[in-house]
């Protein structure tokens, strides 16, 4: 009988990480499991984590052990946002071959800021193949393929951060998206070429919102002139700070406003969503892949070059950095410019749906355990 392929994934989900990491890593081990791969997970439980969403969806989870950063952070140099970590890069990649329990895995993939090529070399004897999941080109990484999911980035942006043999797989094309995007794709997309016009908007900001942008977002929109047959819907995370505030504000709207937790369907939601609102993170090339026209919020430096990217696609419109006192009056007269100009919300809505297809995930999956 033929061994099945096994791949391990270290990423982590946290208050100040976000869920993207893991959530990105959870739809290549979906389409890795649905081609026969066994898929383990090798995550720290920082206040935030995802273990319990990973285990529903029917991977295994090897927790790491929480460090007090004092006792393990070594003083020498790192990525710029080695603190997510919770130790260093030595103790992780420890904490690391423990899990792995003397395994061999066929794959390793890191997806993680926080890890460089230092981990990357201590974890080789480990592992077969290595993938290193990257959005930043800031650091070297020694694997055998790079994937930079980001619009404008380029392979040559990886030169001498990467083994000359690495494969690099660089811009939203090798998006990782679930399956159910590029199912519901063509329904989208024809949906919005015979009515463009907003009467659903969508706010998702991300898994946390740790800043609460939602709030500020939803009270901009009640001073805005938006057709009285107009919906909202409120997307938060199960680890959402702000929800009881959330809450109280969407009752309080004058247009329908449902707030949904932990969503399973987000592609759905997006389809039929005029308008999205939102964080540009790893949700932009869900809502790229269905032509949902979006304005952009900063939320961090690191998404800075994809809202700029977006926006010079005519994809988005990319918002000034939340909490700039600037947001509010730009995202009023977007909304408004965007009620009145039908035609510029379906070039939005074409431009996105250049950008990717959505079959990303399938294709380095089928890749990954040939």
């Amino acid at each position: 009988m033929t061994r099945s392929i096994r791949i391990a994934f270290r990423a982590d989900a946290s208050l100040a990480i976000g869920t993207g990491h893991v959530m990105r890593c959870i739809t290549l081990a979906q389409a890795l499991a649905d081609q026969g791969a066994e898929c383990v997970f090798l995550c720290r439980e920082h206040p935030g984590h995802l273990l319990d969403a990973i285990r529903k969806r029917g991977f295994e989870v090897r927790p790491l052990p929480l460090h007090d950063p004092a006792d393990t952070i070594s003083v020498d140099s790192g990525p710029s946002h080695a603190s997510w970590l919770g130790t260093d890069w030595r103790t992780d990649a420890d904490d690391v071959v423990t899990a792995l329990a003397g395994d061999t895995v066929d794959w390793l993939v890191v997806d993680h800021y926080a890890l460089d090529r230092r981990w990357d070399n201590a974890l080789r004897p480990f592992c077969k193949h290595l993938l290193a999941i990257d959005d930043l080109a800031d650091r070297e990484h020694d694997c055998d393929v790079l994937l930079d999911q980001n619009l404008g980035r380029a392979a040559s942006d990886y030169n001498g951060l990467v083994p000359e043999h690495a494969r690099i797989l660089a811009g939203p094309m090798h998006a990782l998206l679930r399956k159910d995007f590029s199912e519901l794709r063509a329904g989208s997309l024809a949906r919005r070429h015979l009515s463009p016009a907003i009467r659903n908007i969508l706010i998702s900001m991300g898994g946390v919102d740790q800043p609460n942008a939602t709030a500020r977002t939803l009270a901009v929109l009640q001073q805005t002139d938006l057709p009285d047959d107009c919906r909202v819907t409120v997307v938060l995370g199960p680890h959402a700070p702000w929800r009881d505030d959330i809450l109280t504000r969407a009752a309080a709207m004058k247009w329908p406003t449902e707030v949904l937790i932990n969503v399973a369907d987000m592609g759905s939601l997006m389809a039929a969503s005029d308008l999205a609102i939102g964080a540009a993170g790893t949700t932009s090339w869900e809502r790229c892949c269905l032509g949902l026209p979006a304005l952009i919020v900063v939320l961090a430096d690191n998404q800075k070059d994809a809202a700029r990217a977006l926006e010079r696609e005519g994809a988005a419109i990319a918002l000034k950095r939340f909490p700039d006192t600037a947001f509010n009056i730009e995202l009023e007269a977007a909304v408004h410019e965007l009620i009145n100009a039908p035609e510029k919300l379906m070039a939005m809505s074409v431009a996105a749906s250049s950008m990717t297809n959505g079959q990303g995930a399938d294709r380095l999956a089928s890749s990954m355990v040939m």
